[in-house]
């Protein structure tokens, strides 16, 4: 019998058939279905990381930890003048990093540092609900992880580059203690000015050892990690400052610091160092050189290997000497007009528009130390407002408008008068008054050396390093001019000259027919010429007609030979007559080792910059074996010899071109004046018998220095106020009188040379020797 449709459709299910969906069901098979998915995943998970966990990188980099160290140069009394390397660092243990500066750190990078095991999960949860909640965006990374990123990763945002630094931060904390990673966090990470670690970021931005730093300057430095350049406090001082205020809050929140420190912190103002000086003495040049030398020797492990190169420089000679000849050049400015302001440029009406316009103009001036560039603001004859880079409002009135007063009236030539837009110099008179000034166009170099050893005490190689990188104590070959005069003396001596012997000075002339070439007529610097005078005092006198007839007498050949002993150039000095008047060339270095052997009786010593050079861990990897004054093996001119021209440039000091030097109040100084001809070098070269030191002053482009400009005028004021501070607790040393001098009347003579021996005069209206006469005939062959 067949059933109905109305029957079918009340039949009941088949066995086994589909039963009806409710939405409990739905629901139980969704959390099921998921929950499968998210266990397979965290298998697969689990399953990648650990295929990957043993195939992630050593760790030899971070258990034995050696970051690329830069070359850095120190003082002899070990103050850090110089660094070098694309990485400045200083590699500090974590028992030497102040607790200051860890919870500083710890404060704004990972307070739970101690407490997690290299990924912080409440932290991560804490960031999560904040990002969430639309705060601004907060990171969870510890410091474990900063490590891990650091050392072996890139910087990809990826899924799989932080399962990476998960992982190796879980490695990173098996292998290493919670310190030595701390350790290797805080000298590893960038600090922004090419600083690597937060020792070295003490050094540069506030100019101390990490061990000196204050809670303010720890707060500062913590928060540069984050952004090394947003938070610089050179570069952007009010966010750096806001960032550290936030940090201080941090660590009082936390308990790091008590309720008085952090008020005292909130309220120091920070000195940032942001001048030109990047370390505690001016010894750019020094340092420059001292990087050369080592680099011939290390190659470009020179700036990886950690070396401390220790040079022979102390601080307190190089302050001296630095300050000496910036004086010294600009005192010579003082004398010589004012030639108007460097630049001009339209100020605009807008404030702001105006401040970058200034800004952007003052940047293309650096300042040189403090001879500050400046925006004039306006200027009237008697007064003017100009403003700094850095923001400083001053005032220019009464005497500090004097240097630049004519170029402030309105009939001043619009291309050199001073009025708004116009870019100058100003320096601070007493520390308080405003004054104009000019930045130098001459330049300078002074060197002193130790006259036992050559041990180098300073060295300034130019009135600015920044501005001008030639370092004029090594690399300017000038004319001596008269500071060569005293070569020519000592070597007379060993001709049969002494002090005593009397020189005509009186014009002499060579015509074309014994020159060779065009005639000659050599006059004497004032023009004066005083008839027969004594070696002696032809000397004090620096007189050339005396010089030019010793050389004539002993032969120029002779001459050329003789002060070759002294480290002197054959080549550069050539055997003419004009050697007599300093026409050949030298260099301010070369005139140190030169006039030491005056000072120390007679030995040649090379000047030397480097003591010694170590690794990183203080291993002496070379050492200087200087030659030294007193074995005789180095002896050049005899002790009698350098006793005799000792003797004569005391005179000098005494009683002829060098007498300012007598403010000293000292009477065991030397030294001899030198201006060449035109005016074009100004030299100083003297000594006291342990230190000599050389002065000099020209333009890199050879011209006159100005009519009245002189050696003594010039370069020695620089020597005095060097000596003034290097020879304040050396007592006064009393030169001993060699074996072989006897002394008659008020002079000393060779023994086997006594009075009325040897030559007794030249060219005094007395006819010579038969061989004194052929002498003179030589000119013919060795003027020109």
């Amino acid at each position: 019998m067949s059933s109905s449709p109305k029957d079918a459709k009340k039949s009941p299910s088949p066995a086994g058939g589909a039963r009806k969906a409710t939405p409990k069901r739905i629901a139980l098979i969704t959390v099921g279905v998921l929950a499968g998915t998210a266990l397979a995943g965290v298998l697969v998970v689990v399953f990648a990381l650990a295929m990957a966990y043993p195939n992630l990188p050593a760790l030899d980099s971070l258990t034995d930890y050696r970051p690329k160290m830069p070359l850095r140069i120190f003082s002899a009394d070990g103050v850090l003048i110089g660094e070098f390397g694309e990485e400045r660092r200083n590699l500090v243990r974590i028992n030497e990093i102040p607790d200051v500066m860890k919870k500083a750190v710890l404060a704004i990078e990972d307070d739970r540092f101690y407490q997690h095991s290299g990924v912080d999960y409440t932290g991560i949860l804490r960031a999560a609900v904040h990002n969430a909640t639309g705060g601004a965006r907060q990171g969870a990374s510890t410091i474990t992880q900063q490590v891990a990123r650091n050392f072996f990763l890139s910087s990809e945002q990826t899924f799989k580059r932080k399962a990476y630094e998960v992982l190796l931060a879980w490695k990173i904390e098996k292998n290493l203690s919670k310190d030595q990673i701390l350790e290797v966090y805080m000298n590893q990470i960038y600090l922004g000015q090419r600083a690597y670690g937060f020792s070295s970021a003490a050094q540069i931005y506030f100019g101390k050892s990490i061990k000196d730093i204050t809670v303010a300057e720890a707060a500062m430095l913590a928060g540069l990690p984050k952004a090394p350049s947003a938070y610089n406090p050179v570069v952007n001082p009010k966010r750096a400052r806001t960032r550290q205020q936030y940090i201080l809050q941090r660590m009082h929140m936390l308990g790091y610091i008590t309720p008085a420190q952090f008020e005292v912190a909130k309220a120091e103002q920070l000195r940032i160092k942001t001048d030109s000086a990047e370390f505690g003495v001016h010894a750019e040049y020094v340092a420059e050189m001292a990087r050369q030398l080592v680099y011939e020797q290390f190659k470009e492990e020179t700036y990886t290997r950690g070396l401390n190169v220790f040079t022979t420089v102390t601080k307190a000679d190089q302050d001296a000497a630095y300050l000496a000849l910036r004086r010294g050049v600009m005192d010579y400015e003082k004398r010589h007009p004012y030639r108007g302001p460097e630049a001009y440029i339209d100020i605009p009406s807008r404030k702001e528009d105006a401040d970058e316009a200034i800004e952007t103009e003052l940047a293309e001036h650096p300042d040189s130390d403090d001879i500050i560039a400046a925006m004039v603001l306006s200027a009237t004859p008697t007064g003017i407002t100009a403003v700094t880079a850095s923001g400083e409002e001053l005032k220019i009135s009464g005497a500090g408008l004097g240097f630049a007063q004519s170029w402030l009236s309105e009939k001043a030539a619009p291309n050199r008068r001073v009025r708004r837009g116009a870019v100058i110099r100003v320096t601070q008179e007493g520390g308080a008054t405003w004054s104009i000034t000019q930045m130098p166009l001459i330049e300078s170099a002074f060197v002193a050396a130790d006259t036992t050893d050559g041990a180098i005490r300073a060295l300034v190689g130019g009135f600015d390093y920044n501005r001008n990188k030639f370092n004029h104590v090594t690399q300017a070959w000038r004319q001596p001019g008269s500071s060569f005069k005293p070569f020519i003396y000592s070597a007379s001596l060993e001709r049969g000259l002494s002090p005593a012997t009397v020189i005509n000075d009186a014009p002499i002339s060579f015509d074309a027919g014994q020159t060779g070439g065009q005639a000659w007529e050599p006059k004497n610097y004032d023009g004066k010429y005083d008839g027969p005078m004594t070696m002696r005092k032809g000397l004090t006198k620096s007189k050339n007609m005396v010089s030019i007839r010793i050389l004539h007498k002993i032969g120029a050949k002779y001459g050329q030979e003789y002060t070759s002993r002294f480290g002197f150039d054959a080549d550069k000095n050539p055997p003419y007559l004009t050697l007599a008047l300093g026409a050949g060339a030298t260099t301010p270095l070369q005139m140190a080792g030169a006039y030491a052997v005056f000072a120390n009786g007679g030995y040649r010593v090379s000047p030397y910059l480097i003591s010694k050079v170590t690794d990183a861990d203080g291993k002496v990897l070379s050492q200087a074996v200087p030659d030294r004054a007193g074995v005789e093996a180095n002896r050049v001119i005899d002790a009698r010899n350098a006793f005799l021209v000792d003797s004569m440039l005391k005179d000098v000091v005494r009683f002829g071109t060098a007498t300012k030097a007598l403010s000293l109040k000292r009477p065991d100084i030397s030294g001899k004046t030198g201006t060449t001809n035109d005016s074009i070098d100004a030299w100083f070269a003297g000594y006291q018998s342990k230190l000599v030191a050389i002065a000099w002053i020209g333009y890199d482009q050879p011209k006159n220095l100005g009519n009245k400009e002189t050696g003594g005028g010039l370069a020695l004021p620089i020597w005095i106020g060097y000596m003034q501070k290097a020879l304040k607790n050396i007592p006064v040393e009393e030169r001993e009188v060699p074996a072989g001098l006897v002394h008659v009347g008020d002079e000393y003579y060779y023994a086997e040379n006594p009075p009325g021996t040897g030559v007794q005069s030249l060219d005094v209206g007395t006819r010579g020797t038969p061989a004194e006469e052929k002498q003179k005939d030589a000119v013919k062959n060795e003027l020109f």
